[in-house]
């Protein structure tokens, strides 16, 4: 009997023990408010720091990805010796006609591929897709990973 008791009162010693430790690492306090970003300064939310370090982490992940999941539109896709000086041929022809898309050249060994677009959906691809099929018939939409999109900035109003 006594055995137990000695028992469960060391168990208890360990929870309670844990139970300091996690609500020390939890009340810790936030980062600096330089660190955030600054639509975060700008809005000053009233939030349990915890959530605030949540959404730094979210940031510094996003920051390491170097991008996110989203689709892009496959121009042109060739292997060759003048397969390089083809494909900025190809970018400097859809910059021509579409400035405000973004255009990248990759090389996947042994081809180099011209990407149109930082799209978040599919459907947004296979809409540009449509639009410059007659250009570049063999197009196709491809999964990639692509820039973050731009924050627009709020025009403020007075009243």
């Amino acid at each position: 009997m006594v055995r137990m008791k000695n028992v469960l009162c060391l168990l208890l010693a360990v929870f309670f023990s844990f139970a300091v430790q996690a609500q020390r690492f939890f009340n810790e306090e936030g980062p600096e408010q330089d660190s955030l970003p600054e639509v975060i300064s700008i809005l000053n939310p009233n939030q349990d720091p915890r959530l605030t370090r949540m959404v730094q982490w979210q940031i510094e992940n996003n920051r390491r990805k170097n991008g996110i999941d989203g689709w892009r539109v496959e121009i042109f896709n060739r292997s060759g010796s003048n397969a390089l000086e083809e494909a900025l041929e190809v970018k400097q022809d859809f910059l021509s006609v579409y400035p405000d898309i973004p255009v990248n050249v990759l090389f996947n060994a042994p081809d180099f591929k011209v990407r149109v677009g930082d799209f978040r959906t599919r459907n947004e691809a296979l809409k540009l897709r449509k639009e410059i099929t007659k250009k570049y018939p063999k197009s196709f939409a491809v999964r990639d990973k692509i820039n973050f999109p731009p924050l627009r900035k709020k025009e403020s109003r007075n009243e």
